[in-house]
């Protein structure tokens, strides 16, 4: 009896050690959020887009923090994905249904915009252009200064307008269904 007590108060304080050993990470310094692409609020979304949000914090950012002709993961950390839940035409290219990630090549004057078939990448560091599905240049707008970077929909007729935004930088991708 005494060994089975014994053996009891090992296994509990075994487990509340490993309970307090348990950590859990801080705020992300660049939030995830979900932009979607939708005829109203109840609606199903038509597009998803999920992605991280880096802050301007003072910084030049479009030719100086992400450079210009430079593939970037649009956002931060992880790259952005995107979920079209049914086919969609990008330019001159009908997109599949699916999840892919979403480049940018920022410019001055125009962005290439990239669905690409690579997922769970870190960053832009192991972009492929050979997994490119689609690409189409857009030009560039001038909008209010927002500190954090953004990425909201439009409906547009037979579509959306994917609006990315960040410090005066706007870029509309359009999506027709």
């Amino acid at each position: 009896m005494k060994k089975s007590l014994l053996l009891i108060a090992f296994m509990l304080l075994g487990t509340i050690t490993s309970m307090n050993a348990q950590k859990f990470a801080g705020l992300q310094k660049s939030p995830t959020d979900i932009a979607y692409a939708k005829a109203d609020r109840n609606a199903k979304p038509a597009i998803k887009v999920v992605y991280s949000r880096p802050q301007k914090k003072g910084r030049e950012i479009f030719g100086g923090l992400e450079k210009y002709d430079k593939v970037w993961r649009t956002g931060a950390d992880e790259a952005t994905e995107i979920k079209f839940f049914q086919d969609v035409k990008m330019g001159d290219k009908t997109i599949k249904a699916g999840t892919y990630s979403l480049f940018t090549i920022p410019g001055e004057k125009e962005w290439t915009i990239i669905i690409n078939s690579d997922l769970d990448s870190w960053g832009a560091y192991s972009y492929d252009e050979a997994k490119d599905v689609a690409r189409i240049k857009v030009p560039t707008a001038s909008g209010e200064e927002l500190e954090v970077f953004s990425i909201a929909f439009k409906k547009v007729d037979k579509g959306y307008h994917m609006v990315l935004g960040w410090d005066t930088t706007r870029v509309e991708v359009p999506f027709y269904m």
